[in-house]
């Protein structure tokens, strides 16, 4: 019997998800973008989910959309949910939905289709042997997943359009630079240094990471008026469930943390 396309491991309220295509780079066929979406779908009803862990098995993170099967008549890019039902949220939307924090753990390759996949994550951390690269006008289809929008938001527009317009890889530590990832760490400390993150984020109240991970997201898309004034409402809207109580307890937990990492590095 063969191996899932996607693996899914939860331990500790930290679930990691594993596009288990090696022998293809993680090219994403029409079958793994389903599942992606069918374990994002199944983790988001998990409460006892904090955060998840996005990587690739084998030494790409993901290939992109599966060529060898797009030339072959089927509609991975035209569908993105890549599911029989037509009704069907696409993989972005899937994702995006995903109310809880999702680091990518960039392992290797993430080319195209694999890079919009990346982008979808909320936080990227990447092995010495990532390599980012958008090859969607070389090979001539149009990006549908946001990497027209995203990229340019996150490393400025010039740069962008240098790694659009020419389809050329930008290696880890270039990524770094230009602020695509969050920091670079060797490839034997990538999930180790992704769970730490997870661990640190568990410590934070759930429900307010929940909706402080929605305000970025919702402002995001906004000019600064409209965002500064729906950060104000959705604040006012929080701040009447929070308790004096809750606050002080919240408030100890914080100071005995602070106290554990000082003495974690005396």
């Amino acid at each position: 019997m063969s191996e899932p396309i996607v693996l899914v491991d939860k331990r500790d309220g930290i679930a990691t998800v594993t596009l288990n295509r090696p022998e293809s780079l993680n090219a994403l066929s029409r079958a793994l973008v389903a599942q992606i979406s069918h374990a994002f779908e199944t983790l988001q009803e998990d409460r006892e989910v904090d955060v998840a862990i996005l990587t690739g098995a084998g030494r790409a993170f993901c290939a992109g959309v599966d060529l060898k099967e797009l030339s072959q008549g089927a509609s991975t890019v035209d569908d993105p949910a890549a599911d029989a039902d037509a009704s069907s949220d696409s993989m972005l939307d899937v994702i995006s939905r995903f109310d809880r924090p999702v680091i990518g753990a960039i392992n290797g390759v993430s080319i195209t289709g694999g890079f919009e996949l990346a982008l979808m994550c909320d936080i990227l951390i990447a092995s010495t042997q990532a390599r980012f690269a958008d090859t969607h006008a070389r090979v001539g289809i149009a990006p549908g997943w946001g990497l027209s929008q995203k990229l340019s938001r996150l490393i400025g527009i010039g740069r962008a359009k240098e790694v659009s317009f020419t389809g050329n890889f930008i290696d880890a530590d270039q990524a770094e630079r230009w602020g695509l990832v969050n920091r670079v760490v060797q490839p034997e400390a990538l999930i180790s240094t992704c769970e730490q993150l997870a661990r640190d984020m568990q410590s934070c109240e759930p429900n307010t990471l929940r909706r402080y991970k929605r305000m970025i997201d919702e402002g995001y898309a906004m000019d600064f008026a409209d965002a500064m004034e729906m950060e104000s409402r959705a604040s006012r809207e929080h701040m009447r469930g929070v308790t004096a109580e809750a606050v002080a307890a919240r408030r100890e937990a914080i100071q005995k943390r602070g106290r554990s990492q000082v003495e974690r590095g005396a």
